[in-house]
C-alpha cells in the first residue's frame, strides 16, 4: 500500500497595521529600547486594534489568504485546526466562529491549546487526518491576540507579545515531502511558572481577580528561559541525529520566536549559522501559536522542495517539541 504523508501546500498570514515600538512602550512602563533589545530582541511588536476585534479576525484573515494563495474554495476544505490561547470567547470555538466567517461550511473544527507549541502539536494532529486517507484539504491556523491578556503595567511581560496569525494548507502526497516524523512533549508542572491565574473554571472571573489583575499573563522569566533553553535545543539535536542529519543537511530551523537569546543557544546546539534560522521576533515580537507559520510565511520565497527544515518550539504548560519536515513546492 502506498504511503500517504502530509504536505504542506500554501502558506498564509495576516499581521495588524499598528505597531507597538519599544518607544511608545517605555511612555507606558519604566523599560527602555536598549533593555528590551538586550534582554529579549524585540524591536517593535503589531496589535490588533478595533471595538469587538479578536483572534477570529486575525484567524479569518490569514485563511483568507491563504485559500486565495492555493486556488482553495471554502467549499473544499474538510477540516480547520485553530491553535490559540486567546479564543474569542470560552465557548464556541475559535476555529468554528473563523469557519463561519469565511463560508467553510462543510469542515468540522476544533481548537487546539498547547501555549507557544500550538502550532506544533495542531500541525501533527492535523498531519494524522491526511496520512489516514480520510480527508484531503486540512488547514492550520496559529491565532493570537495576545494583547488581550497583557498586563502593558507589567514591565517584565509587556514588551515580550504582540498579535498575528498564519495559516497553512495540509494536502497529502505519496512524493517523500511533507511531515517526515515529529517529537512532542508535555510537562506539566511547568504551569505553575507560566499561566494566566483567573478566568477559568477553578478560579471564575469575579472583582477581586479583576482588581486583582489575574487575568493576564503571570511568568517567572527565569525558570521559564532556562527550560525553553534546554530543552529547544535537546529535542531539535535529538531530531537531528534520529535522521542522521548533520548541520550541512538541514536547510532551515524555524524556532519559535520567544527571545533571541533562546533562538540563539538552540542554533549553537544545532551547530547551524545564523544564515539558517528563521527569526523575526525583532519586528513581531512572540506571537504565541503564530510565531513558527508567521515565519514559513515570511520566508516562504526562498524555500526550495525537498528542502530540510526543523520546527522547534517551547511553551506554557511546559509543552515543546520539533517537526521534521521535506519542503514541498518551490518558490512560485
Amino acid at each position: 500500500m502506498t504511503k500517504i504523508n502530509a504536505v504542506i501546500t500554501g502558506v498564509g498570514a495576516y499581521l495588524p497595521d499598528y505597531i507597538l515600538t519599544n518607544e511608545e512602550l517605555s511612555t507606558m512602563v519604566d523599560t527602555t529600547d536598549e533593555w528590551i533589545m538586550t534582554r529579549i530582541g524585540i524591536k517593535e511588536r503589531r496589535i490588533l486594534k478595533g471595538e469587538g476585534k479578536g483572534t477570529s479576525d486575525l484567524g479569518a484573515k490569514a485563511i483568507e489568504e491563504l485559500l486565495k494563495k492555493t486556488n482553495t474554495s471554502p467549499e473544499e476544505v474538510d477540516l480547520v485546526i485553530c491553535a490559540t490561547v486567546t479564543p474569542d470567547m470560552q465557548f464556541p470555538a475559535t476555529a468554528n466562529i473563523i469557519s463561519d466567517k469565511l463560508g467553510i461550511n462543510n469542515a468540522f473544527s476544533f481548537d487546539l491549546n498547547a501555549g507557544c507549541s500550538g502550532f506544533l502539536f495542531a500541525l501533527a494532529t492535523g498531519s494524522k487526518y491526511i496520512q489516514s486517507g480520510m480527508y484531503k484539504k486540512v488547514v492550520i491556523v496559529g491565532a493570537e491576540k495576545m494583547s488581550s491578556i497583557v498586563d502593558y503595567t507589567d514591565r517584565q511581560t509587556c514588551a515580550i507579545f504582540g498579535d498575528g496569525a498564519a495559516a497553512v494548507l495540509l494536502e497529502p502526497t505519496t512524493e517523500n515531502i511533507g511531515l517526515i516524523d515529529e517529537m512532542l512533549h508535555t510537562q506539566g508542572f511547568g504551569r505553575k511558572h507560566l499561566h494566566q491565574k483567573a478566568g477559568g473554571s477553578c478560579k471564575p472571573a469575579s472583582h477581586e481577580t479583576v482588581d486583582n489583575r489575574e487575568h493576564f499573563i503571570y511568568q517567572e522569566g527565569n525558570h521559564v528561559f532556562k527550560h525553553a533553553v534546554s530543552n529547544m535545543a535537546d529535542v531539535s539535536v535529538e531530531m537531528m541525529e534520529k535522521h542522521n542529519m548533520s548541520a550541512e543537511d538541514l536547510a532551515w530551523l524555524v524556532p519559535h520566536q520567544a527571545n533571541n537569546r533562546i533562538i540563539e543557544a538552540t542554533a549553537k546546539r544545532m551547530g547551524l549559522a545564523k544564515e539558517k534560522v528563521m527569526i523575526n521576533i525583532e519586528k513581531y515580537g512572540n506571537t504565541t501559536s503564530a510565531t513558527i507559520p508567521l515565519c514559513l510565511w515570511e520566508w516562504e520565497n526562498q524555500l526550495k522542495k525537498g528542502d530540510n527544515i526543523i520546527l522547534s518550539g517551547f511553551g506554557a504548560g511546559f509543552t515543546w517539541g520539533s517537526i521534521f519536515l521535506k519542503w514541498g513546492y518551490d518558490p512560485k
